[in-house]
């Protein structure tokens, strides 16, 4: 889930039509009324809570406005960040840096989760190994977690994209391409992974438990609302551990309400549990102060080395902590 090489213009953009809010309180929004939020999210199942949230009024109960906006493609919910089209979006640590390299300014406010698992490269039937992809056509969302999770899985089998004939397609369209042996393996994440396994004899030959906490997702806002409402943006922190703990007392309802959603089964939804890891208060404040600084590092200079980026993005303002370290147990 990383923003490709087009988005630098997408930022100019952004840049151009500008956004306000320098300057004021950033405690208080302007005019002393409580502005609505714009939240983007789209398929993954660290992000339909959100869902679960506007559905049980937790966002009112809060005290903030959110409209929110559900994304049918990952990739134009990046897009509506970068250029300031939405105020706050649910993505990657990796797309957020790479949006970041192209110019957007934007911030890490919440750990959602680690993806463990629900992000795979699926493979046709006779193809047990990433090795094994050698000379095969291979089908993943240009420039998004699923090409990450490719590389990475290329890079530790030996080999590079250059080893594969890569074809970039919508991750829908990759997981349908793939189902009618267009491709030889598709990289796809929950719930489009339930879509490829459909082929019969596939299979994951990796996933993102083999990488563990190569793919955080996060709450990500512009810094246009973090300068002009943080208030709000405190607000939609407490809105998610307080859809956890709804979640948690509503078991049944919530997946009904998720799986809805997602447009599977209770049954299917209940199968993406275990490679989808939903970090709790104490996580996010753990990841926060230990190991997201150092992962944005890593990240970033794999994104270099990988030429996903041109320049190494800034770290500087990209994790702000003081929304969960406010949040009381």
């Amino acid at each position: 889930m990383f923003r490709r090489l087009v988005l630098p213009v997408a930022v100019l953009l952004a840049l151009t039509t500008g956004c306000g809010g320098a300057g004021q309180d950033p405690a208080e929004p302007s005019g002393g009324a409580t502005p609505k939020i714009t939240l983007g999210f789209s398929a993954w199942p660290g992000w339909f809570p959100w869902q679960v949230a506007q559905e049980q009024g937790l966002f009112a109960k809060n005290g903030v406005q959110v409209e929110l906006k559900y994304f049918d493609s990952y990739t134009d919910s990046l897009n509506a960040l970068a250029t300031g089209n939405i105020d706050a979006n649910s993505q990657t640590l990796n797309d957020t840096l790479a949006s970041v390299a192209g110019g957007a300014k934007e911030t890490v406010v919440l750990v959602n989760d680690n993806s463990t698992g629900n992000d795979q490269i699926i493979a046709k039937e006779g193809v047990t190994s990433v090795a094994g992809l050698k000379g095969m056509t291979v089908a993943a969302e240009q420039g998004t977690v699923d090409h990450y999770l490719l590389l990475l899985a290329l890079e530790k089998a030996g080999l590079t994209e250059a080893d594969v004939t890569f074809q970039p397609l919508p991750t829908d369209a990759a997981a349908a391409a793939f189902v009618a042996g267009r491709v030889d393996a598709v990289g796809v994440f929950a719930p489009f992974t339930t879509t490829a396994l459909k082929r019969p004899g596939s299979a994951a030959i990796a996933t993102s438990a083999d990488f563990p906490g190569a793919i955080p997702d996060h709450l990500v806002v512009t810094k246009d609302l973090l300068d002009r409402d943080a208030k709000s943006v405190q607000a939609l922190v407490k809105t998610w551990f307080d859809t956890l703990a709804w979640i948690s007392a509503n078991r049944d309802k919530a997946l009904e309400i998720m799986a809805k959603r997602a447009g599977v089964s209770v049954a299917d939804y209940q199968t993406y549990d275990k490679g989808t890891t939903i970090f709790t208060l104490e996580q996010n404040r753990a990841a926060f102060t230990g190991e997201l600084p150092a992962r944005a590092k890593q990240i970033s200079d794999f994104l270099v080395a990988s030429k996903l980026v041109d320049t190494a993005p800034t770290l500087d303002g990209l994790l702000e902590p003081k929304f969960v370290m406010a949040i009381q147990p």
